[in-house]
């Protein structure tokens, strides 16, 4: 992949012809370019609809070290992110930048293996087009997971946590990719958040969980995003630990706000890959490194995880 096509800041993306003729402007990606359209979204649905022959019902995210999972599906077909037209384009280590398109546990399926972040330079709007994509490709049910940084005490490096809210922090300050006009084809103006991931999902998972003697080292807590990229300070992890929040990082709260406006069932599952530091004495530091090394260790349980309750999943 060249450079002009990782690079979201102040870089022009070139125009690529669609196959009904038109073709997207050469437009600069990263805060001038942040409202994306109905038509926008559903030229580039149309656009990946023509090239598989997959029609997924179920869209997963894979997080940072997570997308191995694709491994597991069969008949796949692939396009990486910089072939797709104005689809924003991984820059991250742990996040190779492809679709996949397949079976898994007999389910039609699309992966995104990696996501982009709001700390890369795209807008709140950019990186959750691939939400949207995926609901006018027909995704009924949105697994997303991420790599996050322990807040509960009682949580270890290598566990994992299935979310059951989470603190959209980032929302505090006015980013949120709801922001702006709403189309009515998307979904509602208002959409509630009170249950923004699926309970019957959730108790199907715990039910997994116990079936797969996972019970040891899987949770159930509140996620919440920080915008990054650096790693919290000492006082913002006291802070979020005083507020109820079980696990931080820095994705996964944009994608469930539109997948639940699109009227999308989420789920939402976080690899606990390092313990936050709230000592301010303390000589450790966090680092991408260690988040990286824990993913490729325990993903394959995730991994595991996440296809069992994909199977059992009622279409």
């Amino acid at each position: 992949m060249s450079s002009s096509k990782s690079r979201p800041d102040n870089v022009e993306r070139r125009g690529i012809t669609f196959d009904d003729g038109s073709s997207s402007k050469s437009r600069k990606i990263g805060g001038a370019f942040s409202s994306v359209t109905y038509e926008d979204v559903q030229k580039i649905a149309k656009h990946i609809l023509a090239i598989v022959k997959c029609r997924p019902k179920i869209g997963v995210i894979c997080g940072s070290g997570l997308g191995q999972l694709a491994e597991l599906v069969e008949d796949s077909e692939t396009i990486p992110y910089n072939e797709i037209p104005d689809f924003p384009v991984s820059t991250v280590p742990g996040h190779a930048g492809k679709l996949v398109f397949g079976t898994l546990k007999g389910k039609s399926v699309v992966l995104m293996q990696g996501r982009t972040h709001s700390y890369e330079g795209y807008s709140p709007q950019q990186t959750t087009l691939p939400v949207r994509t995926m609901k006018l490709m027909g995704v009924e049910t949105l697994f997303v997971t991420n790599a996050a940084g322990g807040i509960n005490r009682n949580f270890k490096v290598g566990d994992m946590m299935i979310i059951k809210d989470h603190m959209n922090l980032a929302g505090f300050s006015g980013m949120n990719p709801l922001v702006g006009p709403n189309d009515e084809r998307f979904g509602p103006r208002f959409p509630p958040m009170s249950r923004a991931y699926d309970l019957d999902i959730r108790k199907l998972a715990h039910k997994v969980v116990k079936e797969m003697n996972y019970t040891d080292f899987v949770h159930e807590g509140v996620y919440s995003m920080m915008v990054g990229p650096n790693f919290e300070t000492v006082t913002e992890c006291k802070f979020l630990h005083t507020i109820g929040v079980d696990a931080t990082g820095m994705s996964t709260v944009p994608e469930v706000l539109v997948a639940k406006h699109c009227g999308m069932r989420v789920f939402g599952m976080s690899l606990i890959t390092n313990v936050v530091i709230m000592e301010f004495d303390s000589e450790a530091t966090a680092n991408h490194e260690e988040v990286l090394e824990t993913g490729r260790q325990r993903s394959k349980y995730m991994q595991k995880l996440i296809a069992t309750i994909i199977e059992k999943l009622d279409s």
